[in-house]
Order: C-alpha cells, then structure tokens, then sequence
C-alpha cells in the first residue's frame, strides 16, 4: 500500500469503536513476524559456518534460534554464526531497523521508530550493511556500461583529522579528480547487474584490475572517451564503442545512459546522509546496490538474509 493509499485509511481508524479497535490491535498482532521466525524458517544453514561442510544435523535450540552440530569438525552453529548479527541484541526489533534501512531513515529517526539509542542506531546500520556491501555483480555480459563517478574524502565522526577541517557542506581543494576526491567505478549491463568498486585512482593499472575479472570476454565495453578503457579494451581484446561528451549521446543501442541514471540516483539518495565517511562509503554503496537489486520488492526479510550473508542467488530460491 502506497502512501496516497494509506493516509485516507489511518483516517479511518477514528471512526473506529472501542470493540473494532481491539479487534484490530489482536490482528495485527498476529500478523507480526518476529526476526527469530524469518531465521527459522527461511535463513536455514546449507554449510557450516566453520569449516564449510554441507553435513549438518539438528542440535536442538537456544535462544530462541535452531543449533546444528557438524559432522565434520563437530562444532555447533545456528543461522547467526559468524554473521555480522551475530551476538547482537534486541533481536524483537530488527525486522523494524530493516524496514527503517529499506525507508533510508536517518540515524535518529531509525533510534526513534525502533526505540533504541541513536548510538545503537548507527552500529546497527553497519553491522546490517556489513555483508550487503559484498553482494555485487562479478560477471557482467552483452553490452556493458562503465563510467567513474567521485565522492568527497570524510573522515566524519573522526576526532582527529589529518588535514584542517572544512566548513560545514564543503567542497575539495581544487576541481576535477583531486586526491580528496574518492573515485567510484559503476559498471553496469542491460540485465541491471551492478557492480560498484572503489579505486585507489583512475589509471590503466586499476581500471584493469577491476574489470578484467567482471567483464566478459565476449562484452560490448560502451564508456566515455577515457583514455584508460580504450588502453584496457586494447589489451584484453574486449570490443570497446566510445560515447564521447561532445556530440549525439547515443548511437543505436550503444550509450551510458543505464550507468548515469545510477549514478544520478544514488548522489540523489546520497543527499540525505549529508556526507558519508569515506571508511563507510563501501557499505552505502552495497546499500544503495541492495535497494536497487530489489527494488519495490524488497521487504524487511529480504533486508534481513542479505544482513546474515545469504546471497542474492539464494535469496531468490527460497
């Protein structure tokens, strides 16, 4: 239900009786889905989480979680071992932090609507987000599209800060690709497989560290007029078609208008964040990815599975 929707219906609910109001407390209450329910039933271990092997038998439960005990090294597990959630608390409240991640509420509107502290907020972001940020496209194929996009250096939430601080919404030392500027590959195919990598900088050695094990041998390369791809194409053989900046954007079904609409999103999504640190900035790019992979579709269990490393493969399988 979309927001246009809801609000004439919580309009309604003053009409309500004392008797309908109960009624409609004890059914949502049954419609509640507790986080240890969706791990229970939908994020079962396929492997241990110790030495990798498949052979796992039930070990009863604790704490409200299945255990399992390997075979293989006898050691025991349930769905949260060695997961970022693991011995994390409040465990009633995660599936509403989900939602809050899923609404890309702020750190003290996500402590508001869950009840928690705003310190709890923000250590609860990244451990959720820990595991998102691997979940990225490793192959890409058919016509593939690339270009760089640059994030401020942050050292946000730093007390000490390698260089003189800058005014509240500043910009870097100079224009163009300067050393505070943090480059950002996105690369991205027409099935929407995307894949953000963060580089150390833009030259021939890095770009092709990171697209020579994504991109297929037998891919259609479409990038601006940067002379590093061109030297990448050249030497892998790849078939390169160059968008240049100064005249038609587009020659049939070669452009990067797929990989500039992203990138034009996720800076506008990224507003909200008012600056993000540069040592997070992995992780709100695997959110950015996650709410993307999804989109209208994804829910809190989803959000959740993606929180404890369940892949996006597996995701859909189950």
């Amino acid at each position: 239900m979309n927001e246009q929707q809801f609000t004439p219906f919580l309009q309604q609910l003053k009409l309500l009786n004392p008797s309908q109001k109960q009624r409609l407390h004890h059914n949502l209450e049954a419609l509640e889905t507790s986080a240890e329910e969706v791990l229970t039933v939908k994020a079962t271990l396929r492997e241990c989480p110790h030495c990798q092997s498949e052979k796992l038998k039930p070990w009863g439960s604790s704490h409200g979680l299945p255990r399992y005990r390997c075979v293989k090294c006898l050691k025991t597990c349930n769905p949260l071992t060695k997961s970022p959630l693991a011995r994390l608390r409040k465990r009633d409240k995660w599936l509403l932090y989900a939602q809050a991640l899923i609404d890309g509420l702020s750190i003290r509107k996500a402590a508001k609507l869950c009840g928690v502290n705003k310190n709890t907020a923000f250590q609860w972001r990244h451990r959720f987000l820990a595991l998102a940020n691997t979940h990225q496209a490793i192959h890409e194929e058919g016509i593939v599209e690339a270009d760089e996009t640059f994030f401020l250096e942050s050292f946000k939430g730093q007390r000490n800060l390698p260089r003189e601080a800058r005014k509240r919404g500043g910009v870097g030392k100079t224009r163009g690709t300067s050393d505070d500027q943090i480059p950002v590959l996105v690369v991205r195919d027409r099935h929407k497989s995307t894949a953000t990598i963060i580089l150390d900088r833009i030259d021939a050695i890095h770009i092709e560290a990171a697209l020579s094990p994504l991109v297929e041998s037998d891919a259609i390369l479409c990038t601006d007029g940067a002379a590093v791809y061109s030297a990448f194409c050249k030497k892998t053989g790849i078939e390169h078609e160059v968008i240049k900046s100064k005249g038609p954007r587009a020659r049939g079904a070669f452009h990067i208008q797929n990989v500039n609409a992203f990138d034009s999103r996720l800076k506008g999504w990224m507003k909200r964040f008012n600056g993000v640190a540069t040592k997070y900035l992995g992780n709100y790019l695997g959110w950015r990815r996650m709410l993307e992979r999804y989109q209208g579709g994804i829910t809190p269990d989803i959000c959740l599975f993606e929180a404890v490393g369940r892949t996006p493969q597996q995701l859909i399988q189950t």
